[in-house]
């Protein structure tokens, strides 16, 4: 499982490194990334062709401030 720390960093930036990691991954695998954006979704729906990948899971999770966890699995 490939993990991203997305908390307090540029959303371009962010978006740089989820193409990276995630085009360097095998079918099958999964990315979970952790952020403070749930809109982030909408902008991997951009980034990311649809027929690559498979959205698992969005969690918001009891941090002291806004955190969620994202999970796909690349197809």
């Amino acid at each position: 499982m490939e993990f991203v720390d997305l908390r307090n960093t540029l959303v371009p930036i962010s978006l740089l490194s989820i193409s990276n990691r995630f085009r360097k991954m095998n079918p099958g695998e999964t990315l979970e990334i952790i952020c403070s954006d749930p809109d982030l979704v909408e902008d991997l729906n951009y980034l990311l062709p649809e027929s690559a990948y498979e959205f698992v899971q969005l969690e918001k999770t009891d941090a002291a401030g806004p955190e969620f966890r994202i999970t796909l699995k690349k197809v």
